[in-house]
């Protein structure tokens, strides 16, 4: 598998002779290192972005690295308020007001359960029955992707929100750079909201001994640089909601490292419509059970 820029879009493409899947893992040797460069090119798009908001920044390279995708947006909880801080455009954000009015949808349950969700078609996808069908009349949206960005404490949660108009319009490739976005968003995230101790922060994962051994590992492994496996942990820490020191002792004991995003499929259930007409600044409790991904 090579990376390769068509038209400005990043492709994660066969090549070489290379691995064949759209989900590059741990076990295939060559992968990990796209990923990152996948990653890091991604990085430098959106320091060229440089808006006022750097959470504009990343619903806009979304829109640029996903054709298929009508709308991005960045979803906060904080305090249990629910809050759209960066959409593409006016019809993404109503998509995304639908689901707090309602305290349901793919967005807020990738937020509490700390997971992705892939709606393939949302006006027939049993698990928000309600959202769904007026997502689909009422704006056009028939799939999405949602993901939650993790940040090192729990007063604040965010999620990376996608939209298409089609059913099933996001292919493995989309989740991939999806997931990607989402990494860099958390860290956005983690620098608006933490401020001075995210180097820190950083400073005291990298002396972490363990992580230490784990960056040895995938750079003797896969032929990345250090500030690519420290990258490449976490995403995987990203990708599966687990510490990074958690990560690297997976490394260190198995060799392999998993960044194919994970997408749970769970248990159907209903929705709680409380609807508020301007529920997006209202206080929203989490519901306690929410579904497991697609």
């Amino acid at each position: 598998m090579v990376l390769a820029t068509v038209s400005g879009t990043i492709r994660l493409a066969k090549g070489g002779g290379g691995v064949s899947s759209p989900n590059p893992t741990g076990n295939d040797l060559g992968d990990l290192k796209v990923v990152a460069e996948a990653f890091a090119d991604l990085g430098s798009r959106l320091a060229r972005q440089q808006p006022a908001d750097p959470f504009e920044a990343i619903t806009a390279v979304a829109r640029e690295q996903l054709p298929t995708a009508a709308g991005a947006s960045v979803t906060t909880l904080r305090h249990h308020h629910f809050i759209t801080i960066a959409a593409t455009d006016d019809r993404t954000r109503r998509a995304d007001s639908i689901q707090y009015e309602l305290g349901s949808g793919p967005c807020l349950d990738a937020i509490v359960s700390r997971t992705m969700y892939r709606p393939r078609d949302l006006r027939t996808d049993e698990r928000w029955p309600t959202y769904g069908r007026r997502v689909a009349d009422e704006l056009g949206l028939d799939s999405m992707l949602s993901y939650r960005m993790v940040l090192p404490a729990d007063d604040t949660v965010a999620g990376l929100n996608l939209y298409a108009e089609q059913p099933d319009a996001f292919t493995d490739r989309d989740a991939l750079l999806g997931l990607l976005l989402a990494t860099h968003g958390a860290q956005v995230a983690t620098a608006m909201f933490y401020g001075h101790q995210v180097e820190q922060l950083k400073r005291a994962l990298k002396s972490n001994r363990r992580i230490g051994v784990a960056m040895g590992v995938l750079m003797a492994t896969h032929k990345v640089t250090d500030g690519q496996a420290f990258d490449l942990l976490r995403i995987a820490s990203q990708n599966s909601n687990r510490k990074l020191a958690e990560i690297a002792h997976d490394v260190v004991e198995t060799g392999c490292l998993d960044v194919a995003p994970h997408v749970s499929q769970g248990p159907c259930r209903g929705t709680s419509p409380s609807a508020a007409p301007h529920a997006s600044t209202r206080a929203i409790t989490p519901p306690t059970s929410r579904p497991s991904p697609p």
